[in-house]
């Protein structure tokens, strides 16, 4: 067991008292995911972790983080007592990040967050290594979380930052430090609580407020807000912008894009030097995100080249544009997974992606978009012309405001709407055949992963 932290190291960064000698080879929430060896947070949320404390000491937690005594083990000496256990995780955060040697990247965005993290984890791993979350964890609970994680010799580590109202980045930012940040692109995504995307567009430059001195910046040349963007990063005195897109004046340009089976190939200018290299995962949007990747690779002073060549075999996760083949009576279907989440970004371009596929039929399965706000109605309405031109044969909606994306169809794309995707299930049996490639895509809360695995068991 690898050492993370003594519990002399933990009292001092959370300001407690350790009143016996420990070492934690990691860091958990969750009494039920903890390995063997971690110091136990007791978090206060819907459910009180301290009453999970016992059990956290029973399957082999090295110790525990509270701000009370669980009565099932009051005095126990493996306890570190605070005041409060979610700012005593911020600070063994803060700590873990200022005795690391990492170079470490920070990824924001509307869209393109998570995949870019792990493309970022994928090509640096192969460069000695890379410290990311396995899961999104990306606010003011999951950063401290993953920074408590960093292992202090990991050469790279890739954080994301994400918000969902005004003021959420900036401290995120400033306790990550990072050595480069990158935001991937400013959508109309999360703005129920913004009054227009140019409130959007300032918050995420808030992540380039933690840019450490002679730090790093990487831009998408080619969205809109990129005047603003660049302008903020020479307020705050950042020299070493990198720009990525199609643009001709981006400094890595996206010069072609040729979808090749379930992926496909990027041709790029990078650094001066043009060259040609495979992606796993399908759709332009990918190749876009590869290069702020690569930009960010280069910041660090990595192997941009040699990364770009290990994008190869990085294939989408489940719930993000995964395919998989499903059994269709007596013949195959195509399953895109793209469950995970959904904003009207990331659909037209799931939409370009179905477009590009070779199938009997092109068919799209798809759940309210939430957290639209006063414009959900518009943005769900406004996909009609979307799958028209991305040529998709059949539309399968579910929630009430996937209706309005309904209503607004040509009749011969209407598949069927329902109330919500379980309700939708009866409707796909038998509406589906060999042939067909289908996507698959909502927002996490329209449970279209419960599709997903229906249509995964096979039809018919």
């Amino acid at each position: 067991m690898s050492a993370l932290w003594t519990s002399a190291e933990i009292a001092e960064a959370v300001g407690g008292r350790a009143p016996a000698p420990f070492v934690a080879s990691g860091v958990s929430i969750d009494s039920r995911t903890l390995a063997r060896g971690d110091l136990f947070v007791a978090l206060k949320g819907v459910r009180d972790g301290h009453d999970f404390v016992a059990d956290a000491l029973r399957k082999g937690a090295a110790g525990a983080l509270v701000s009370r005594d669980p009565p099932e083990v009051a005095g126990d000496p493996r306890l570190i007592r605070v005041e409060d256990t979610l700012a005593a995780l911020t600070a063994l955060g803060r700590a873990g990040r200022a005795r690391a040697r990492a170079m470490v990247i920070a990824v924001t965005g509307s869209v393109g967050k998570t995949g870019t993290k792990e493309a970022l984890r994928h090509v640096l791993a192969r460069q000695g290594g890379c410290h990311a979350a396995a899961a999104s964890h990306n606010n003011a609970l999951g950063v401290p979380l993953t920074l408590a994680r960093l292992p202090h010799d990991v050469p790279h580590a890739a954080i994301e930052i994400g918000m969902n109202r005004p003021g959420e980045i900036a401290p995120l930012a400033r306790l990550v430090s990072p050595h480069v940040a990158i935001i991937t692109t400013v959508e109309a995504v999360h703005i129920q609580f913004f009054p227009d995307e140019e409130a959007i567009a300032d918050e995420k430059a808030a992540i380039m407020q933690g840019v450490v001195a002679g730090g790093a910046v990487v831009l998408n040349r080619d969205n809109r807000h990129f005047p603003r963007l660049l302008s903020h990063a020479r307020q705050l005195g950042l020299a070493r912008i990198l720009t990525f897109g199609t643009d001709p004046r981006a400094d890595i340009r996206l010069l072609d894009w040729r979808t090749e089976g379930f992926g496909g190939r990027a041709r790029a200018r990078l650094l001066g030097q043009e060259i040609s290299f495979r992606l796993a995962a399908p759709g332009r949007h990918a190749a876009q995100n590869a290069l702020a990747v690569l930009a960010a690779v280069f910041a660090t002073g990595a192997d941009p080249f040699r990364a770009a060549e290990d994008l190869a075999d990085l294939a989408p996760a489940p719930g993000r544009g995964q395919r998989v083949a499903v059994r269709f009576g007596d013949g195959e279907a195509v399953l895109i997974d793209d469950s995970y989440n959904a904003s009207p970004p990331s659909m037209r371009a799931a939409f370009a992606v179905l477009a590009e596929a070779l199938a009997s039929r092109r068919v799209a399965v798809l759940g309210d978009m939430l957290e639209l706000g006063e414009r959900a109605e518009d943005e769900h309405r406004a996909l009609a012309q979307a799958a028209v031109q991305a040529r998709i044969d059949l539309v399968f909606c579910c929630g009430p405001l996937m209706h309005h994306l309904y209503e607004a169809l040509p009749m011969r794309m209407r598949g069927a709407h329902a109330a919500d995707s379980e309700a939708l299930l009866p409707l796909l049996h038998g509406a589906l055949q060999p042939g067909d490639v289908i996507l698959v895509k909502g927002s996490l809360g329209s449970r279209m992963g419960r599709i997903v695995e229906f249509l995964a068991r096979g039809v018919g």
